[in-house]
């Protein structure tokens, strides 16, 4: 954790109480903080900070709860994730939250498993996005779509996701090179596939509502390093 987030209940004035115990834990072990020292706070959805610790046993007291900074600001992305295997979920979904990234639409598609939507994982999204707040030193969580039918999706509701910007396919047999494209500058949505891409069909129908698709080269990477390449793009 680079910063404690604290949710509204939690703050009273300039007051917050801490009762989770792997915050707890952290904030002892990890950081090594105790009575008088300064930790980095901020409340969800609202603002960055500074706090003292008053008390630190079964609970965390803080006071001198002073949130004076805005979070950094996201990026004007949409990431669209062929919904992948439940352990790499979690990891891109905290990777994607701490870049900044805005909106993510987790999708259906002919290589995603079912069972990959019966996952207990998805109930815990929230806490997956908590966790990329804390190591982005975020305040504000993105939002995230659920779309378990690609065709309507694709159809109905990603041309107003692109809206007058642009939209890109990570595809390893397109013709148009990652570089060539993003000399143009960089689109407002970014879709990846599982493991394995999208099939033939699929790339046609995204295609058919405006979204070109664009190769890395001759390498096939996998879901997770093709996101966070990508990313790095933005970040610049």
């Amino acid at each position: 954790m680079n910063v404690i987030l604290l949710n509204q209940e939690q703050i009273h004035q300039h007051t917050a109480i801490i009762h989770d115990p792997n915050t707890i834990k952290h904030i002892k072990t990890v950081l090594g903080a105790g009575v008088g020292d300064a930790l980095k706070v901020g409340q969800i959805g609202g603002l960055l900070g500074t706090a003292i610790i008053r008390q630190i046993d079964d609970v965390v007291v803080l006071d001198d709860v002073h949130l004076t900074k805005k979070s950094p600001d996201k990026l004007d992305l949409t990431v669209v994730l062929a919904l992948p295997r439940p352990k790499v979920l979690r990891r891109l979904v905290m990777d994607m939250t701490a870049m900044g990234v805005s909106q993510m639409v987790l999708m259906n598609s002919y290589r995603t498993d079912k069972s990959y939507w019966g996952s207990p994982l998805l109930a815990r999204l929230d806490e997956f996005v908590l966790e990329g707040l804390q190591q982005g030193v975020d305040t504000i969580p993105p939002k995230i779509i659920l779309a378990k039918r690609f065709k309507p999706f694709v159809e109905d509701e990603l041309p107003a996701m692109i809206g007058d910007g642009r939209a890109m396919v990570a595809h390893p047999y397109a013709q148009t090179r990652l570089a060539d494209y993003l000399a143009d500058g960089l689109p407002k949505v970014m879709i990846v596939g599982a493991e394995g891409g999208f099939i033939p069909y699929e790339i046609k129908l995204l295609q058919s509502v405006g979204v070109q698709a664009v190769s890395f080269g001759d390498r096939i990477l996998r879901t997770e390093a093709a996101v966070n390449a990508l990313l790095g793009r933005w970040l610049d």
